[in-house]
């Protein structure tokens, strides 16, 4: 990689708006920290990298990410440990998924000088901004697309990499109703659904909201060609408990490789229990369900955490009460 050694540029904001911020409750995704961390690759190189007071950013309307869609991002979030100090949670694995990202749509590698060196800088600048309020964190956004003024089809010749965060409440305050789309489909081996790719989810957008429409707070996709396999939550990955045993779906391709989930199984494995990877038929689930041997649902995210599921809908039947 380019620029082993990070040349960081800190520009602070001339008034925090920290005061200004309301925690009860603190929005999901809407009150962004003072500063955020800007670098730009142009020709074959990382340069410019600096932090600078949050705002908005110059784009010509022939941006080549917003025809082409070469834009990806990562979720993390920042805590306060009991003496005040800033941590992150397994921030390398950010920058391996967000390199993986990058190279399935052409795009240059970030750094780890960049990521992890740039990302420390702006958290220990915003520390003030991690709530100390049980339940509530920093969330951290990273950013990566692609800038050239071009409408010519073809991979960018320049790039923009920003790092923003927000203070964030619980992302689902409540027990997770799902419902599975047969209608839609997410994503096929050798597509991007393996890939944080911002199209992915735009596409899943209109089924988001027709479930929500339903009453269901998102969906369940199911696998591209059979229609049949469990693949993964619009918002996390998933799992079920069936006999005592952790069951998720494999990663085929076509599933977001969580670092929550891979934290989960890790820990499930070191406590001896039960885990298994595997093809998940929705057919099993319904009749895990039927049999009482479902014994609970969970998803698993950065922004969602662990989440509960109370509920799965199916062909028009609610599967309730899953615990």
């Amino acid at each position: 990689m380019n620029n082993p050694h990070l040349h960081l540029r800190i520009e602070t904001t001339k008034k925090s708006r920290i005061k200004e911020l309301d925690t009860e409750p603190i929005p999901f995704g809407k009150i962004f920290s003072d500063h955020m961390l800007v670098a730009n690759y142009s020709q074959g190189n990382w340069q410019d990298v600096q932090i600078i007071p949050y705002g908005p950013i110059d784009l010509s309307p022939a941006t080549s990410a917003l025809h082409y869609g070469q834009a990806i991002f990562e979720g993390m979030k920042a805590y306060k440990n009991s003496n005040g100090e800033p941590l992150l949670f397994r921030p390398d694995a950010n920058h391996q998924r967000i390199n993986q990202s990058a190279e399935r749509l052409c795009m240059p590698a970030i750094p780890e000088s960049i990521f992890i060196d740039g990302l420390k800088e702006l958290i220990k600048l915003d520390d003030d901004w991690i709530p100390n309020k049980n339940g509530s964190v920093l969330y951290i956004r990273p950013i990566y697309f692609a800038v050239d003024e071009s409408v010519g089809l073809k991979p960018s010749d320049s790039y923009k990499f920003i790092i923003i965060s927000c203070p964030v409440g619980a992302y689902y305050s409540h027990p997770v109703k799902l419902i599975v789309t047969e209608k839609y489909v997410r994503a096929f081996e050798g597509g991007t659904g393996a890939a944080k790719v911002a199209g992915n989810y735009a596409a899943s957008l209109i089924a988001d909201r027709e479930a929500k429409e339903k009453g269901y707070d998102n969906v369940i996709w199911l696998d591209g060609i059979h229609r049949r396999y469990i693949e993964e939550c619009g918002t996390m990955n998933l799992a079920f408990v069936i006999d005592g045993v952790v069951v998720t779906p494999k990663l085929t391709g076509t599933i977001l490789a969580g670092i929550t989930r891979d934290s989960v199984l890790t820990l499930c494995r070191d406590w001896g229990i039960p885990v298994e990877e595997r093809a998940i038929a929705i057919d099993e689930i319904v009749q895990a369900y039927h049999q009482g041997t479902l014994t609970e649902a969970f998803g698993m995210g950065t922004a969602a955490t662990i989440a509960h599921i109370s509920t799965i809908g199916y062909q028009g039947e609610d599967m309730i009460y899953l615990r």
